[in-house]
Protein backbone atom coordinates (compact mmCIF):
# COMPACT_ATOMS: atom_id res chain seq x y z
CA UNK A 1 0.00 0.00 0.00
CA UNK A 2 1.11 3.54 -0.46
CA UNK A 3 0.30 6.60 1.60
CA UNK A 4 -0.29 9.85 -0.02
CA UNK A 5 -0.68 8.88 -4.19
CA UNK A 6 0.60 12.01 -5.95
CA UNK A 7 2.50 12.12 -9.73
CA UNK A 8 5.88 11.02 -7.78
CA UNK A 9 4.77 7.86 -6.84
CA UNK A 10 2.92 7.37 -9.82
CA UNK A 11 5.93 8.14 -12.03
CA UNK A 12 8.61 6.09 -9.47
CA UNK A 13 7.68 3.15 -6.84
CA UNK A 14 4.33 2.11 -8.97
CA UNK A 15 6.46 1.93 -11.90
CA UNK A 16 9.07 -0.25 -10.59
CA UNK A 17 6.20 -2.75 -9.19
CA UNK A 18 4.50 -2.80 -12.58
CA UNK A 19 7.35 -3.78 -14.11
CA UNK A 20 7.86 -6.49 -11.40
CA UNK A 21 4.73 -7.66 -12.97
CA UNK A 22 5.54 -7.04 -16.12
CA UNK A 23 8.09 -9.89 -15.01
CA UNK A 24 5.29 -12.35 -14.06
CA UNK A 25 5.69 -11.47 -10.66
CA UNK A 26 1.89 -11.59 -9.39
CA UNK A 27 2.06 -11.84 -6.15
CA UNK A 28 2.90 -7.67 -5.80
CA UNK A 29 0.22 -5.30 -6.40
CA UNK A 30 -0.76 -1.63 -5.25
CA UNK A 31 -3.22 -0.04 -3.28
CA UNK A 32 -2.86 3.48 -3.53
CA UNK A 33 -4.68 5.83 -0.54
CA UNK A 34 -5.64 9.31 -1.00
CA UNK A 35 -4.78 12.12 2.34
CA UNK A 36 -5.65 14.81 1.73
CA UNK A 37 -7.31 16.28 -2.15
CA UNK A 38 -10.10 13.52 -3.79
CA UNK A 39 -8.59 15.07 -7.17
CA UNK A 40 -6.48 11.73 -7.70
CA UNK A 41 -8.91 9.02 -7.12
CA UNK A 42 -11.68 11.19 -9.16
CA UNK A 43 -9.35 10.58 -12.16
CA UNK A 44 -8.09 7.37 -11.59
CA UNK A 45 -11.22 5.74 -10.05
CA UNK A 46 -13.14 6.05 -13.36
CA UNK A 47 -9.70 4.51 -15.34
CA UNK A 48 -9.52 1.47 -13.28
CA UNK A 49 -6.34 2.70 -11.41
CA UNK A 50 -4.77 2.50 -15.44
CA UNK A 51 -2.79 5.80 -15.90
CA UNK A 52 -0.32 6.81 -18.62
CA UNK A 53 3.38 7.82 -17.57
CA UNK A 54 5.06 9.09 -20.30
CA UNK A 55 8.94 9.66 -20.37
CA UNK A 56 9.98 12.35 -22.17
CA UNK A 57 13.55 12.92 -23.09
CA UNK A 58 16.03 14.71 -25.59
CA UNK A 59 14.55 12.27 -28.15
CA UNK A 60 11.26 10.52 -28.87
CA UNK A 61 8.80 10.60 -25.99
CA UNK A 62 7.90 6.80 -24.30
CA UNK A 63 4.56 6.55 -22.84
CA UNK A 64 3.24 3.36 -21.15
CA UNK A 65 -0.02 2.42 -19.19
CA UNK A 66 0.81 1.49 -15.42
CA UNK A 67 -2.00 -1.04 -14.37
CA UNK A 68 -0.33 -1.85 -10.99
CA UNK A 69 -2.77 0.23 -8.66
CA UNK A 70 -5.13 -2.54 -8.51
CA UNK A 71 -7.66 -0.25 -6.23
CA UNK A 72 -7.49 3.45 -4.78
CA UNK A 73 -9.03 4.73 -1.52
CA UNK A 74 -9.35 7.67 -0.53
CA UNK A 75 -9.05 7.94 3.26
CA UNK A 76 -10.69 11.22 5.13
CA UNK A 77 -13.93 9.35 3.03
CA UNK A 78 -13.26 5.32 3.97
CA UNK A 79 -10.49 5.62 7.03
CA UNK A 80 -12.06 2.48 8.12
CA UNK A 81 -11.35 0.74 5.20
CA UNK A 82 -8.44 2.14 4.42
CA UNK A 83 -7.28 0.47 8.00
CA UNK A 84 -8.50 -2.38 7.40
CA UNK A 85 -6.34 -2.90 4.09
CA UNK A 86 -3.34 -2.03 6.40
CA UNK A 87 -4.70 -4.95 8.67
CA UNK A 88 -4.69 -7.27 6.36
CA UNK A 89 -1.86 -9.86 6.64
CA UNK A 90 -1.36 -9.41 2.72
CA UNK A 91 -0.46 -6.04 3.23
CA UNK A 92 3.52 -6.77 3.26
CA UNK A 93 4.88 -3.11 2.94
CA UNK A 94 3.77 0.53 2.91
CA UNK A 95 5.15 2.77 0.96
CA UNK A 96 5.22 6.77 1.83
CA UNK A 97 5.67 10.41 0.04
CA UNK A 98 3.80 12.45 2.69
CA UNK A 99 6.34 15.21 2.35
CA UNK A 100 8.54 16.19 5.38
CA UNK A 101 5.53 17.63 7.37
CA UNK A 102 3.69 14.48 7.51
CA UNK A 103 6.11 13.07 10.08
CA UNK A 104 6.11 15.76 12.19
CA UNK A 105 9.90 15.78 13.99
CA UNK A 106 11.93 18.69 14.06
CA UNK A 107 14.40 18.58 10.77
CA UNK A 108 17.03 20.10 13.85
CA UNK A 109 16.25 18.92 16.95
CA UNK A 110 15.10 15.18 15.89
CA UNK A 111 12.11 15.86 18.38
CA UNK A 112 8.69 14.83 17.69
CA UNK A 113 5.96 17.62 17.82
CA UNK A 114 2.16 15.96 18.71
CA UNK A 115 0.34 19.24 18.16
CA UNK A 116 -0.85 19.53 14.89
CA UNK A 117 -4.77 19.04 15.17
CA UNK A 118 -4.99 16.02 12.96
CA UNK A 119 -3.02 14.30 15.70
CA UNK A 120 -4.89 15.14 18.33
CA UNK A 121 -8.15 14.19 16.33
CA UNK A 122 -6.52 10.84 15.61
CA UNK A 123 -6.27 10.51 19.53
CA UNK A 124 -9.22 11.11 20.34
CA UNK A 125 -11.10 9.04 17.97
CA UNK A 126 -7.99 6.18 16.91
CA UNK A 127 -10.36 4.03 15.03
CA UNK A 128 -11.31 7.04 12.21
CA UNK A 129 -7.96 8.19 12.26
CA UNK A 130 -6.88 11.39 10.01
CA UNK A 131 -3.31 11.07 9.64
CA UNK A 132 -0.79 8.97 8.12
CA UNK A 133 0.51 8.15 11.34
CA UNK A 134 -2.66 7.81 12.97
CA UNK A 135 -3.15 5.07 10.18
CA UNK A 136 -0.08 3.29 10.39
CA UNK A 137 -0.60 2.77 14.11
CA UNK A 138 -4.19 1.93 14.19
CA UNK A 139 -3.61 -0.48 11.66
CA UNK A 140 0.00 -1.76 13.38
CA UNK A 141 -2.33 -2.04 16.77
CA UNK A 142 -4.54 -4.16 14.88
CA UNK A 143 -1.97 -6.25 13.65
CA UNK A 144 -0.76 -6.86 17.36
CA UNK A 145 -3.36 -7.80 18.51
CA UNK A 146 -4.51 -9.90 16.30
CA UNK A 147 -0.87 -11.47 16.41
CA UNK A 148 0.00 -10.70 12.83
CA UNK A 149 2.99 -9.82 11.65
CA UNK A 150 3.34 -6.17 11.07
CA UNK A 151 4.55 -4.99 7.48
CA UNK A 152 7.57 -2.84 6.64
CA UNK A 153 7.16 0.89 6.82
CA UNK A 154 9.34 2.51 4.01
CA UNK A 155 9.50 6.25 3.57
CA UNK A 156 10.39 7.80 0.17
CA UNK A 157 10.51 11.36 1.07
CA UNK A 158 13.47 13.64 0.55
CA UNK A 159 15.16 13.55 3.99
CA UNK A 160 18.68 11.92 4.76
CA UNK A 161 17.36 9.30 7.64
CA UNK A 162 14.04 8.89 6.36
CA UNK A 163 13.39 5.55 8.10
CA UNK A 164 14.77 6.94 11.41
CA UNK A 165 12.39 9.65 10.74
CA UNK A 166 9.60 7.58 10.46
CA UNK A 167 10.58 5.02 13.11
CA UNK A 168 10.87 8.03 15.69
CA UNK A 169 7.29 9.47 14.41
CA UNK A 170 5.22 6.30 14.12
CA UNK A 171 6.96 5.19 17.71
CA UNK A 172 6.30 8.55 19.43
CA UNK A 173 2.65 8.63 18.22
CA UNK A 174 2.49 4.93 19.08
CA UNK A 175 3.49 6.16 23.26
CA UNK A 176 1.05 8.68 22.81
CA UNK A 177 -1.58 6.03 23.03
CA UNK A 178 -0.46 3.20 24.59
CA UNK A 179 2.99 2.10 26.07
CA UNK A 180 2.57 -1.31 25.17
CA UNK A 181 1.77 -0.95 21.50
CA UNK A 182 4.67 1.66 21.20
CA UNK A 183 7.36 -1.04 22.28
CA UNK A 184 5.71 -3.94 20.06
CA UNK A 185 6.42 -1.51 16.96
CA UNK A 186 10.03 -1.03 18.54
CA UNK A 187 10.65 -4.46 18.47
CA UNK A 188 9.01 -5.79 15.69
CA UNK A 189 8.49 -3.21 12.91
CA UNK A 190 11.51 -1.79 10.74
CA UNK A 191 11.59 1.02 8.99
CA UNK A 192 14.19 1.22 6.42
CA UNK A 193 15.43 4.22 4.99
CA UNK A 194 15.32 4.63 1.33
CA UNK A 195 16.77 7.08 -1.26
CA UNK A 196 14.03 7.85 -4.53
CA UNK A 197 15.51 9.88 -7.62
CA UNK A 198 13.60 11.32 -10.56
CA UNK A 199 12.43 14.33 -12.11
CA UNK A 200 8.50 14.50 -11.87
CA UNK A 201 6.87 18.11 -12.90
CA UNK A 202 3.36 18.87 -12.15
CA UNK A 203 1.11 17.47 -15.01
CA UNK A 204 -0.51 20.02 -17.08
CA UNK A 205 -3.88 20.73 -19.55
CA UNK A 206 -1.27 20.99 -22.57
CA UNK A 207 0.07 17.51 -21.45
CA UNK A 208 -3.21 15.91 -21.55
CA UNK A 209 -3.89 17.07 -24.73
CA UNK A 210 -0.48 16.26 -26.01
CA UNK A 211 -1.18 12.70 -24.77
CA UNK A 212 -4.85 12.39 -26.96
CA UNK A 213 -3.01 14.23 -29.92
CA UNK A 214 0.15 12.06 -30.23
CA UNK A 215 -0.71 8.98 -28.69
CA UNK A 216 -4.45 8.60 -28.95
CA UNK A 217 -5.07 8.31 -25.61
CA UNK A 218 -7.19 9.90 -23.03
CA UNK A 219 -5.84 10.05 -19.69
CA UNK A 220 -7.29 12.66 -16.84
CA UNK A 221 -4.32 12.04 -15.04
CA UNK A 222 -0.70 11.02 -16.97
CA UNK A 223 2.64 11.63 -15.57
CA UNK A 224 5.37 12.92 -17.33
CA UNK A 225 8.82 12.10 -16.39
CA UNK A 226 12.22 11.73 -16.92
CA UNK A 227 14.22 8.82 -18.55
CA UNK A 228 16.25 8.43 -15.13
CA UNK A 229 14.88 6.95 -12.51
CA UNK A 230 16.93 5.51 -9.07
CA UNK A 231 15.92 3.81 -6.09
CA UNK A 232 18.15 2.67 -3.38
CA UNK A 233 16.57 0.74 -0.07
CA UNK A 234 18.42 0.23 3.31
CA UNK A 235 17.93 -4.01 3.23
CA UNK A 236 15.84 -4.18 6.38
CA UNK A 237 12.35 -5.68 6.33
CA UNK A 238 10.36 -7.34 9.21
CA UNK A 239 8.11 -8.96 6.17
CA UNK A 240 8.57 -10.37 2.44
CA UNK A 241 10.99 -8.15 0.77
CA UNK A 242 9.32 -7.61 -2.97
CA UNK A 243 12.26 -8.67 -5.82
CA UNK A 244 12.60 -5.35 -6.66
CA UNK A 245 16.17 -6.05 -7.38
CA UNK A 246 15.21 -7.48 -10.31
CA UNK A 247 14.05 -4.37 -12.10
CA UNK A 248 16.80 -1.94 -10.93
CA UNK A 249 16.41 -1.16 -7.32
CA UNK A 250 19.49 -1.29 -5.00
CA UNK A 251 19.16 -3.01 -1.54
CA UNK A 252 21.99 -1.79 0.13
CA UNK A 253 22.92 -1.70 4.19
CA UNK A 254 23.35 2.00 4.10
CA UNK A 255 21.47 4.50 2.18
CA UNK A 256 22.99 7.50 3.96
CA UNK A 257 25.73 8.31 1.55
CA UNK A 258 22.94 7.56 -1.35
CA UNK A 259 20.66 10.13 0.08
CA UNK A 260 22.69 12.36 1.00
CA UNK A 261 24.63 13.02 -2.44
CA UNK A 262 20.99 12.76 -3.84
CA UNK A 263 19.41 15.26 -1.42
CA UNK A 264 22.53 17.85 -1.09
CA UNK A 265 22.95 18.28 -4.95
CA UNK A 266 19.67 17.84 -6.48
CA UNK A 267 17.23 18.84 -3.97
CA UNK A 268 19.12 21.87 -2.72
CA UNK A 269 19.99 22.58 -6.67
CA UNK A 270 16.09 22.90 -7.41
CA UNK A 271 15.30 25.03 -4.35
CA UNK A 272 18.13 27.47 -5.10
CA UNK A 273 18.31 27.90 -8.55
CA UNK A 274 14.20 27.84 -8.37
CA UNK A 275 14.83 30.78 -6.00
CA UNK A 276 17.37 32.44 -8.49
CA UNK A 277 15.19 31.78 -11.67
CA UNK A 278 12.21 33.03 -9.97
CA UNK A 279 14.26 36.48 -8.91
CA UNK A 280 15.78 36.51 -12.67
CA UNK A 281 12.30 36.59 -14.28
CA UNK A 282 12.28 32.83 -15.18
CA UNK A 283 9.72 30.46 -15.21
CA UNK A 284 10.86 26.80 -15.89
CA UNK A 285 13.93 24.97 -14.98
CA UNK A 286 15.23 24.47 -18.73
CA UNK A 287 14.94 28.71 -18.84
CA UNK A 288 17.38 28.67 -15.69
CA UNK A 289 19.59 26.20 -17.80
CA UNK A 290 20.00 28.07 -20.15
CA UNK A 291 21.01 31.22 -18.81
CA UNK A 292 24.55 30.56 -19.02
CA UNK A 293 25.64 32.40 -15.82
CA UNK A 294 23.16 30.32 -14.14
CA UNK A 295 23.94 27.20 -15.49
CA UNK A 296 27.52 27.83 -14.53
CA UNK A 297 26.24 28.95 -10.78
CA UNK A 298 24.80 25.20 -10.38
CA UNK A 299 27.77 23.54 -11.87
CA UNK A 300 30.03 25.63 -9.69
CA UNK A 301 27.74 25.25 -6.58
CA UNK A 302 27.66 21.57 -6.35
CA UNK A 303 30.53 20.63 -7.35
CA UNK A 304 33.55 23.07 -5.68
CA UNK A 305 31.62 24.10 -2.62
CA UNK A 306 28.79 20.81 -2.43
CA UNK A 307 30.52 17.77 -3.48
CA UNK A 308 33.60 18.53 -1.02
CA UNK A 309 31.03 17.45 2.13
CA UNK A 310 29.55 14.24 0.83
CA UNK A 311 31.27 10.99 1.45
CA UNK A 312 32.15 9.22 -1.84
CA UNK A 313 31.15 5.67 -0.83
CA UNK A 314 32.10 4.01 -4.17
CA UNK A 315 29.99 7.05 -6.28
CA UNK A 316 31.08 8.98 -9.31
CA UNK A 317 30.22 12.21 -7.79
CA UNK A 318 31.81 14.24 -10.72
CA UNK A 319 29.42 12.15 -12.99
CA UNK A 320 26.51 12.40 -11.08
CA UNK A 321 26.68 16.09 -10.95
CA UNK A 322 27.16 15.96 -14.77
CA UNK A 323 24.37 14.07 -15.23
CA UNK A 324 22.44 15.94 -13.16
CA UNK A 325 23.66 18.87 -15.07
CA UNK A 326 22.00 17.36 -18.33
CA UNK A 327 18.40 16.11 -16.00
CA UNK A 328 18.47 19.58 -15.41
CA UNK A 329 18.47 20.93 -18.68
CA UNK A 330 16.18 18.58 -19.92
CA UNK A 331 14.00 20.95 -22.81
CA UNK A 332 10.51 18.51 -22.46
CA UNK A 333 10.75 18.28 -18.28
CA UNK A 334 9.13 21.98 -18.47
CA UNK A 335 9.69 21.82 -14.21
CA UNK A 336 7.88 25.08 -13.32
CA UNK A 337 10.11 26.86 -10.54
CA UNK A 338 7.00 28.24 -8.47
CA UNK A 339 6.57 24.35 -7.58
CA UNK A 340 10.77 23.39 -6.69
CA UNK A 341 10.38 26.58 -4.50
CA UNK A 342 7.39 24.83 -2.46
CA UNK A 343 7.53 24.76 1.41
CA UNK A 344 10.99 26.20 1.66
CA UNK A 345 10.94 26.41 5.47
CA UNK A 346 11.00 22.24 5.42
CA UNK A 347 13.50 22.00 2.42
CA UNK A 348 16.02 24.40 3.33
CA UNK A 349 16.82 22.94 6.62
CA UNK A 350 17.01 19.57 4.88
CA UNK A 351 18.79 20.21 1.86
CA UNK A 352 21.11 23.54 1.89
CA UNK A 353 21.73 24.65 5.33
CA UNK A 354 23.95 21.04 6.13
CA UNK A 355 26.57 21.85 3.38
CA UNK A 356 26.67 25.31 4.26
CA UNK A 357 27.72 23.80 7.88
CA UNK A 358 30.02 22.14 6.60
CA UNK A 359 32.02 24.20 4.94
CA UNK A 360 32.11 26.46 7.86
CA UNK A 361 32.89 23.56 9.91
CA UNK A 362 35.90 22.59 7.64
CA UNK A 363 36.79 26.51 6.68
CA UNK A 364 36.32 25.53 3.17
CA UNK A 365 35.58 28.66 0.88
CA UNK A 366 31.92 28.72 0.21
CA UNK A 367 30.58 32.09 -1.73
CA UNK A 368 28.11 29.93 -3.95
CA UNK A 369 26.55 28.49 -1.19
CA UNK A 370 26.58 32.29 0.65
CA UNK A 371 24.87 33.37 -2.17
CA UNK A 372 21.93 30.89 -2.26
CA UNK A 373 21.18 31.52 1.22
CA UNK A 374 21.20 34.84 0.45
CA UNK A 375 18.46 34.25 -2.24
CA UNK A 376 16.40 32.31 -0.15
CA UNK A 377 16.22 34.63 1.89
CA UNK A 378 15.03 37.15 -0.64
CA UNK A 379 13.49 34.81 -2.13
CA UNK A 380 10.53 35.06 1.03
CA UNK A 381 10.04 38.59 0.25
CA UNK A 382 8.02 37.51 -2.99
CA UNK A 383 9.69 39.80 -5.22
CA UNK A 384 11.46 39.36 -8.50
CA UNK A 385 14.33 41.63 -9.61
CA UNK A 386 12.03 44.08 -11.43
CA UNK A 387 9.79 44.30 -8.63
CA UNK A 388 6.91 41.95 -9.74
CA UNK A 389 5.34 39.99 -6.76
CA UNK A 390 4.59 36.43 -7.11
CA UNK A 391 2.79 33.97 -4.86
CA UNK A 392 5.33 31.86 -1.66
CA UNK A 393 3.81 28.85 -1.39
CA UNK A 394 4.90 27.96 2.43
CA UNK A 395 3.03 26.79 5.63
CA UNK A 396 5.01 29.55 7.62
CA UNK A 397 5.25 32.11 4.05
CA UNK A 398 2.98 35.16 6.67
CA UNK A 399 6.09 35.04 9.16
CA UNK A 400 8.72 34.18 7.25
CA UNK A 401 7.34 37.21 5.03
CA UNK A 402 7.22 39.51 7.77
CA UNK A 403 10.79 38.45 9.04
CA UNK A 404 12.29 39.05 6.14
CA UNK A 405 10.45 42.63 5.19
CA UNK A 406 11.37 43.20 9.02
CA UNK A 407 15.04 42.84 7.93
CA UNK A 408 15.54 44.64 4.95
CA UNK A 409 18.77 44.01 4.02
CA UNK A 410 19.46 42.26 7.43
CA UNK A 411 19.18 38.65 7.51
CA UNK A 412 19.35 38.61 11.11
CA UNK A 413 15.58 38.39 11.57
CA UNK A 414 15.50 35.35 9.47
CA UNK A 415 18.51 33.73 10.47
CA UNK A 416 18.12 33.63 13.81
CA UNK A 417 15.03 31.08 13.35
CA UNK A 418 16.81 27.66 14.61
CA UNK A 419 14.45 25.57 12.88
CA UNK A 420 15.17 26.75 9.60
CA UNK A 421 19.25 27.91 9.92
CA UNK A 422 20.36 25.96 12.74
CA UNK A 423 23.06 27.68 14.73
CA UNK A 424 23.62 29.93 11.34
CA UNK A 425 22.57 32.96 12.85
CA UNK A 426 24.78 33.08 15.54
CA UNK A 427 27.63 33.16 13.46
CA UNK A 428 28.33 37.01 12.68
CA UNK A 429 31.23 35.93 10.23
CA UNK A 430 28.39 34.77 8.25
CA UNK A 431 25.93 36.74 8.73
CA UNK A 432 27.93 39.79 7.57
CA UNK A 433 28.67 37.68 4.13
CA UNK A 434 24.76 36.78 3.69
CA UNK A 435 24.17 40.83 4.49
CA UNK A 436 26.78 41.68 2.09
CA UNK A 437 25.45 39.24 -0.78
CA UNK A 438 21.43 40.25 0.04
CA UNK A 439 22.81 43.90 -0.48
CA UNK A 440 23.61 42.95 -3.94
CA UNK A 441 21.23 40.75 -4.91
CA UNK A 442 18.87 43.63 -4.05
CA UNK A 443 21.31 46.49 -5.47
CA UNK A 444 22.38 45.04 -8.65
CA UNK A 445 20.00 42.12 -9.71
CA UNK A 446 20.37 38.21 -9.91
CA UNK A 447 22.75 37.59 -12.80
CA UNK A 448 24.89 40.50 -11.90
CA UNK A 449 25.80 39.17 -8.62
CA UNK A 450 25.80 35.42 -9.79
CA UNK A 451 28.44 36.48 -12.41
CA UNK A 452 30.33 38.78 -9.73
CA UNK A 453 30.33 35.73 -7.08
CA UNK A 454 31.67 33.37 -9.82
CA UNK A 455 34.06 35.49 -10.95
CA UNK A 456 35.35 36.37 -7.39
CA UNK A 457 34.89 32.28 -6.45
CA UNK A 458 37.35 30.90 -9.59
CA UNK A 459 40.47 33.03 -7.47
CA UNK A 460 39.58 32.05 -4.48
CA UNK A 461 41.99 29.18 -2.92
CA UNK A 462 41.01 25.82 -2.42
Amino acid sequence: MHLSVGSFHRSHQAVYFDDLAGRGHRGWGVTGVGLRDRTMGDALVPQDGLYTVVERGAGTDHPRVVGVMGRYLFAPHDARRVVAALADARTRLVTLTVTGAGYHVDATTGVFDAGNEDLAADLRAPAAPRSALGLLVEALDARRRAHRAPFTVLSCDNMPGNGQTTRRAVVSFAHLRDARLASWIEEYVDFPSSMVDRITPRTTDADRRRLAREFGVLDRSPVMTEPFADWVIEDAFCNERPPLDEVGVRFVPDVGPYSLTKTRLLNASHLVLGALGRAAGHTTMFDVMSDPVLRAYADSLMGDEIAPSLPSAGMDLDAYRRSLLTRLANPKMEDRLDRLCRGISLKLPRHVVPSVASARAEARPHPLLTVAVAALCRHLRGTDDLGRRFDVDDPAASRLFALAVAGGTDPRPLLSETQLFGGLGEDEDFVRDVERALDALQRDGTRTTVARTLATAARVPT
